[in-house]
């Protein structure tokens, strides 16, 4: 979990920018949003197999 201390003579936005990118780092918003929802078995595959496609 990031944990962000706001230094002194430092804004709260600035404070906040630096947080919210540690957490982008993490991609945290990410696994979150993964285990929103549950996929069976058969979603998930096809799903994977049509991202590994997009990649190409």
């Amino acid at each position: 979990m990031p944990k962000t201390i706001v230094k002194e003579n430092e804004s709260l936005d600035d404070a906040l920018k630096r947080f919210k990118r540690q957490v982008n780092k993490a991609s945290i918003i990410a696994d979150y949003r993964k285990h929103d929802f549950f996929l069976k078995k058969g979603l998930k595959r096809k799903l994977k197999s049509e991202n590994a496609r997009r990649k190409r």
